[in-house]
């Protein structure tokens, strides 16, 4: 049988709760915690799964980062098991998802945010919808990377199709849901976009994250 009692003292009380057939009094002294601190962890309010989930998410960011975004959940999975945390791979993938947290899968090369880019995705869209007669109604938004003073960073940005600028971007050491928030909301200082305005993407996890869709619900856009 494994041994967590070097782990958090949560992490203990997780590892009885998932073999509670060996017997809880046997687990909680094999482990160094009480009975009675287990059942009262056994009683806590869903509020602490949430703090959990905050630590969690922190580590899980900070390893991202350190990994120059390259890692994806079955790594940060491995190295959160690495550094004795013990957590499923489901919930690294929930939190990930839920964060926009996602793992670079390309080979990074440099590139040059700017229109010829953005015309790729107004094109596409045309299949998608009717071509704007006037600004605010279809919006576009996208992620690239470029170095700035040696450090890699993203660059969020969002356009408006028919004018053709860049009304809001962010800049940032993580592609995460936060960074096309700030990017989306850069853009509505000055801006004031119809009910039904469509906003494009190519659908990563930073756009489709509950975070940014609600953002836009708010707003009464589409997504596409």
């Amino acid at each position: 049988m494994a041994t967590v009692s070097c782990g958090r003292t949560s992490e203990r009380y997780r590892f009885i709760q998932r073999n509670r057939k060996l017997g809880v009094k046997y687990m909680c002294e094999w482990l160094g915690v009480s009975r009675s601190g287990y059942y009262d962890w056994c009683k806590r309010p869903a509020a602490e799964r949430t703090k959990e989930d905050a630590y969690l998410t922190r580590k899980i960011v900070k390893i991202h980062r350190q990994n120059r975004g390259v890692y994806g959940s079955p790594r940060i999975h491995q190295t959160l098991r690495n550094q004795g945390v013990r957590i499923g791979k489901k919930r690294v993938e929930r939190l990930m998802r839920d964060n926009g947290v996602v793992g670079r899968v390309v080979k990074v090369t440099r590139r040059q945010p700017g229109l010829k880019r953005f015309k790729a995705e107004g094109e596409n869209l045309k299949r998608l919808a009717p071509n704007p007669d006037k600004i605010n109604q279809v919006w576009v938004g996208d992620v690239t990377y470029l170095k700035v003073k040696g450090a890699w960073r993203y660059l969020a940005t969002v356009m408006d199709v028919f004018s053709r600028r860049i009304i809001g971007w962010s800049l940032g050491r993580d592609r995460t849901t936060n960074l096309t928030l700030k990017a989306l909301r850069h853009a509505l200082r000055d801006r004031e976009p119809e009910k039904g305005m469509i906003f494009h993407t190519d659908r990563g996890i930073e756009y489709t994250a509950h975070r940014f869709r609600n953002e836009l619900k708010g707003m009464k856009s589409d997504t596409v």
